[in-house]
């Protein structure tokens, strides 16, 4: 017979714990839960004869705890130790940040976690009858929380870029609504990063051209989006039609839009968005 004592006085943990015994439907398992001097104690008994499978689900079982239970806890945690100089608010939008990350790589995060933390429980429950749980968390799963502080990394990482950006907008913005226009209507005609900008006339606009007179420019990089930006913030047009030959919305027109906020209307179907979606059908049959 294989036994193991589960010591904890965390009550979620333990209404965790049993709620998973009763509902796994072990075979040749049996437990009970006792009050002792310093800890409730679940004591799980084993009668069956593949001790090392009945290791193994336990072992999935306490990992699934801390992953469901104790890991946005945990996450918590960390901003507040190692980023206590952002506000409520902004680690509010950190800890958001550490969800998206994991959920957006679900299975990679999810796998590695879940697999050290069943190899480490299953090795000590394999050699010892009984785990203090919150010791063993704190003490054995160093890996486990260096994994949650890169996470938590990321998350800032990704925060502080937002708030730059989002700074970047704002202060494009004022200068839009403290400058007079300098053109009624602009149209841009956007395609695979390509886009070709027009005057209220048709005629194509060389955005090269105001680049003397920068009003912005990527600190990294000089593309065609930069360049169509930086025409558009020289020449403040009172409305901009976006024609989306490939009837997609990108992070450029999306910045587009968030600066230029109502000057900015969305075009696919107008004469324009056809011959500029038959010329680029004209160039693939070539």
């Amino acid at each position: 017979m294989k036994s193991i004592c589960i010591k904890t006085n965390n009550e979620t943990l333990l209404t965790y714990l049993l709620n998973e015994l009763y509902t796994c439907n072990l075979q040749d398992v049996c437990f009970s839960q006792n009050q002792f001097k310093h800890y409730n104690n679940i004591i799980i008994h084993y009668t069956g004869k593949n001790a090392d499978a009945f290791l193994h689900h336990i072992s999935d079982i306490l990992s699934y705890m801390v992953i469901d239970e104790l890991e946005e806890f945990f996450l918590k945690d960390s901003i507040s130790q190692n980023y206590f100089y952002f506000d409520a608010l902004e680690r509010k939008k950190i800890l958001d940040n550490c969800f998206d990350i994991c959920t957006d790589n679900f299975t990679n995060y999810f796998d590695k976690k879940f697999s050290y933390l069943t190899k480490q429980f299953y090795l000590y429950i394999k050699e010892n009858k009984s785990i203090v749980l919150t010791g063993f968390i704190y003490f054995r799963l160093k890996r486990y929380f260096s994994m949650l502080d890169e996470i938590v990394d990321e998350a800032v990482n990704q925060f502080i870029i937002e708030k730059e950006y989002l700074e970047f907008v704002s202060l494009l913005k004022l200068y839009i609504n403290s400058q007079s226009s300098q053109a009624d209507i602009l149209h841009i005609v956007y395609c695979e990063n390509n886009p070709i900008l027009l005057d209220k006339n048709m005629n194509q606009i060389d955005i090269h051209e105001y680049l003397l007179d920068a009003k912005y420019l990527s600190d990294i990089s000089f593309s065609n989006n930069d360049f169509l930006l930086n025409t558009l913030l020289s020449l403040l047009p009172k409305k901009i039609y976006i024609h989306l030959i490939e009837n997609k919305i990108d992070e450029f027109l999306n910045t587009l839009i968030l600066i230029f906020e109502n000057r900015i209307e969305l075009c696919n179907d107008c004469p324009i968005c056809y011959l500029y979606q038959n010329t680029k059908k004209d160039i693939k049959l070539k």
